[in-house]
């Protein structure tokens, strides 16, 4: 996935390493979440539901 737009070419990121970034900051904003107690938010592959997850591992699921 090595496509160039305008952005790309002015900033001088690729696809791949903006991608990469995006990833590491929803990790960052995920640790800092779990250290204050915050519930993170999350997918269910199986059910097909987005979700809350609590500091208590407790979960609730979207309507």
């Amino acid at each position: 996935m090595n496509e160039s737009n305008e952005l790309d070419s002015m900033c001088g990121i690729s696809d791949d390493e903006l991608t990469e970034r995006f990833k590491k900051a929803i990790q960052i904003d995920n640790e800092i979440k779990r250290a204050i107690g915050a519930p993170i938010a999350g997918y269910d592959k199986e059910k097909k539901k987005a979700y809350l997850e609590y500091p208590d591992g407790s979960r609730k699921y979207a309507e």
